[in-house]
């Protein structure tokens, strides 16, 4: 069996052909970011980050209708803290809350249905965002509402999927050689939920942990499987080929797949979920959300998420755009890959 350290002196040294390999999950873009792995690597090896933090890629027309619910006269948005520094358009939902707006942070979309039912003279919209790994969740949430006759809460959501938007970011002249896979979207979704794209672009995808070592093995094994359509689970103590079957099963209960608006890619056919339409009853008006803005139009928000380059390379970064200045999505989310390349002072 190949050691760690036999891993490591290979990555350190590959002196093959220059190879770029994508993550597509912000808490993957914050273990590489964290662990210093990009510092051992050659510099024949790249790793960018993907359209994998929910937030990050969430059109401005989203948040101009949470802002546009929160200002009405008997509706409170609840949300999760990232979600309120991200401005639409014009405000950001705290921008909302300083100007009379009811916006309210939540840990869990359970805590709304305890306050929601405690609070019975306000109207509540949750602002469910996410990929296929917190679908399933909202799904057992719109069960609770439906069977507890909850009439008071409402959903506004903006559900992505990971394989068209991959499968979109291969087809533009991508330079990507190959993708760690999502960990945790995998658990719910299962490994093979990637062989088609693999097989489709000639190209591994390997499913990966989130410690050092899982993510040295993944980026060893995507040299070493480089232009075969393979998909490899390295992360089988929670990962199977087909997935968690039971939460498939709630969230096709209650969602269907819809066309969706990705920030600086526009809409993808079938890259969401929506509401079926016999429970739009619960729908806050999630349709037709697909219009797009900046805050500062040098801002490279865009061109991150889709790895095109590095936030080192946006003229913004360390510049006007921190943490406590933040010029887009990317910076604000603590899953976006400008805000870890920040604070770890990541190079590459």
């Amino acid at each position: 069996m190949i050691t760690l350290e036999t891993i490591k002196d290979y990555l350190k040294k590959y002196d093959g052909e220059e190879l770029t390999f994508m993550e597509v999950c912000g808490t993957h873009t914050a273990a590489i970011s964290q662990s210093g792995i990009t510092e051992i690597l050659s510099d024949k090896i790249r790793l960018v980050s993907g359209p994998g933090c929910p937030v990050c890629v969430t059109v401005a027309s989203y948040i101009d209708k949470l802002v546009s619910l929160s200002m009405e006269e008997n509706t409170c948005v609840a949300t999760f803290g990232d979600m309120l520094r991200v401005r639409g358009s014009e405000k950001s939902l705290n921008d909302a809350k300083a100007s009379g707006g009811k916006v309210i942070l939540v840990y869990s979309p359970m805590d709304v249905i305890d306050i929601a039912k405690k609070n019975t003279q306000l109207n509540y919209v949750f602002a469910a965002v996410g990929f296929e790994t917190t679908t399933p969740i909202y799904s057992l949430m719109l069960k609770q509402i439906i069977e507890e006759k909850i009439e008071n809460l409402k959903l506004l959501t903006a559900l992505k999927t990971m394989p068209k938007v991959i499968d979109w970011v291969c087809s533009v002249d991508s330079p990507i050689n190959g993708f760690i896979a999502p960990g945790h979207v995998s658990v719910i979704t299962g490994s093979d939920y990637f062989k088609e794209l693999a097989l489709k672009w000639n190209m591994p995808f390997v499913v990966s942990g989130f410690e050092a070592i899982d993510l040295l093995n993944a980026i060893y094994a995507l040299i070493n499987y480089k232009d075969k359509g393979e998909v490899l689970n390295l992360y089988p103590a929670y990962v199977t080929d087909k997935g968690n079957k039971a939460a498939q099963k709630q969230v096709e209960q209650y969602f269907t797949s819809c066309k969706s608006a990705w920030r600086g890619i526009g809409q993808i056919e079938d890259s969401g979920m929506q509401l079926k339409e016999e429970y739009l009853k619960y729908d806050a008006g999630s349709q037709n959300l697909i219009e797009d803005s900046k805050i500062n139009e040098g801002c490279c928000c865009d061109k991150v998420i889709i790895g095109t380059i590095n936030p080192t390379q946006c003229p913004l970064f360390k510049k006007v755009c921190s943490p406590e200045t933040p010029q887009g999505a990317c910076m604000v989310s603590t899953e976006g890959s400008c805000y870890h390349y920040y604070i770890s002072n990541r190079k590459r």
